[in-house]
């Protein structure tokens, strides 16, 4: 078992969730809330974790929706308080640990979630009072439980993003077993948000040579074994390789991201239809490839290269063809989303904090092209 301190303290392997007890004493938390969602839960995962605590010690949030709302924050923190917590277990995908970041933050901050956005000024502040998370991840994916940040959907509709370093979770426990049984769907999906990740760190402009390091990695070991994860879910060295990729995707990902995720945030916001953020990646991420290709440099060769795909073979067609061979959507059509939706979709593109570090940033009216291209 390997223990990596880099941002935070990551315990991973196969077996590492017997290490929570141990995290749990070392971090002084002595009446967790475990925080997850009804999938977790009905497959017994949850049952499975908490057979190593004492069930007594223990408080039971499962109230996450599939994307994490201001609502379901302050349902946790009720939760929270009433089972007289001082600590935080998130277990699940990236909704389930973006909400326990949630929680861990408005337990112990006063006032709305919108203070405490990135792009209203808020990440100085979110102090050190923030409850301690420890991360479980049940996906390979989402990268959350190393990640500075959350995304929440807050009341008035809007989707932001809360980050600060004290939002890392305090550990990461990550064991490839607890993602042996997630569906084809789930593993494809959450599988190329990683891959994302780690491409779009990789593209950003900022200069942090080491974090693209990580990031080539990472995008190497998605590109080589989400098919093998996805076909076989209980192919052991892929759902190891899968998690340490989605783990490298949140270690690298501090760099910042791109278009692909200005899009995803945004159209994740709509309240109906519900719309799976991985999923959204691997539309928007033929489209952003090709819109950035001129913006890049030498960068999709090296990139290329990493993958062991052909200098001479289209980025975007490669990237294109593996969401097709995982049977994921390759339209916003077939995901439920309609040409209704544009204009709002693009107002919360321009604002989404992943514009920042975008290679080529989009105007509006590319925006909305880019939408109507992926309908």
């Amino acid at each position: 078992m390997s223990t990596i301190g880099y941002l935070t303290t990551t315990i991973f392997d196969f077996g590492a969730i017997k290490s929570l007890p141990t995290e749990l004493e070392a971090l002084g938390i002595r009446r967790p809330l475990l925080v997850t969602d009804a999938g977790v839960q009905g497959a017994g995962i949850a049952a499975s974790v908490l057979t190593h605590l004492d069930p007594a010690t223990v408080s039971v949030f499962a109230g996450t929706p599939p994307n994490p709302t201001e609502e379901a924050v302050r349902e946790g923190v009720v939760a929270y308080r009433e089972g007289r917590c001082d600590g935080v277990i998130a277990l699940g995908g990236g909704s389930p640990i973006d909400l326990a970041k949630g929680v861990a933050l408005a337990a112990t901050h006063d006032g709305p979630l919108a203070n405490y956005a990135a792009i209203h000024g808020g990440v100085g502040k979110i102090t050190a009072k923030v409850a301690p998370v420890i991360a479980v991840p049940t996906t390979a994916g989402t990268g959350s439980e190393v990640g500075r940040g959350a995304l929440i959907n807050l009341t008035n509709g809007s989707k932001l993003a809360l980050i600060s370093p004290n939002l890392i979770p305090k550990r990461a426990i990550c064991d490839p077993e607890l993602t042996l049984g997630l569906p084809r769907l789930l593993t494809a999906a959450t599988g190329i948000d990683a891959l994302t990740h780690c491409i779009e760190t990789f593209l950003s402009p900022l200069v942090n040579p080491p974090a693209e390091a990580i990031a080539l990695d990472g995008a190497r070991r998605a590109w080589r074994f989400i098919q093998r994860a996805a076909t076989n879910g209980a192919d052991r060295e892929a759902r190891w390789e899968m998690m340490m990729a989605a783990l490298e995707g949140g270690l690298t990902f501090q760099k910042g991201l791109g278009a692909v995720h200005s899009l995803s945030h945004a159209a994740g916001a709509l309240r109906s239809p519900t719309l799976h953020h991985g999923m959204l990646n691997g539309v928007f991420l033929p489209h952003i490839l090709r819109f950035s290709a001129q913006s890049v440099g030498s960068k999709y060769a090296k990139l290329s290269d990493a993958l062991c795909i052909p200098r001479e073979a289209d980025l975007a067609d490669s990237m294109l063809d593996l969401v097709q061979s995982l049977k994921l959507p390759v339209t916003l059509g077939e995901m439920g989303f309609e040409a209704q939706h544009i204009p709002q979709t693009v107002v919360r593109a321009l604002a989404d904090h992943s514009n920042a570090t975008a290679p080529r940033k989009a105007s509006a009216e590319e925006f909305e092209g880019l939408l109507r291209a992926a309908l």
